[in-house]
């Protein structure tokens, strides 16, 4: 008896050991080539956002909403700030908005203009911004707020095109 309390006790430490939020991964100079590598083939929604970007805080719940409502949604976030971030911050912010557990990078070089031209040289460093990359590697970007009934429906069109 006192042995299956003490492992129940154990079992509920170690669940809350693993509730911690997961810091994310330094987004560093080739960082954009890793992580379009990773998900090479994969329909993927990269969303940009920052602590700097009131719109992008108002939004990050909407995008946990999304997240639990289309499993299908392979979604990677990159906190942007021009600034480095705390990571624990970072990931305290995703866990808040129910975006724990996705994939998530933060900017950590303070030449931040360097790993905006590597995403896209064209990109001035407005946030938000979603990028959408079909199985094929081909771009859709939403710059702003994203309509989320657009992401919805190119996650759509996406399971439609599958052999």
């Amino acid at each position: 008896m006192r042995l299956s309390i003490l492992l129940a006790i154990l079992l509920a430490i170690a669940s809350f050991a693993s509730a911690e939020p997961t810091s994310p991964l330094a987004f560093e100079r080739g960082s954009w080539a890793k992580l379009r590598a990773s998900h090479d083939g994969q329909p993927t929604v990269i969303h940009f956002w920052g602590f700097t970007c009131g719109p992008c805080l108002v939004e990050l719940p909407h995008w946990g909403k999304l997240r639990r409502e289309r499993p299908d949604l392979k979604l990677v976030l990159i906190a942007a700030d021009p600034l480095p971030q705390d990571p624990d911050r970072v990931a305290a912010t995703l866990d808040k908005a129910g975006l724990s557990g996705s994939e998530s990078w933060s900017f950590t070089d303070r030449f931040y203009e360097r790993l905006r031209y590597e995403i896209d040289p064209a990109w001035a460093g407005e946030l938000p911004r979603t990028v959408m990359i079909d199985a094929k590697g081909e771009e859709t970007v939403l710059p702003g707020v994203a309509d989320l009934a657009q992401v919805r429906a190119w996650l759509d069109a996406q399971r439609n095109s599958r052999p």
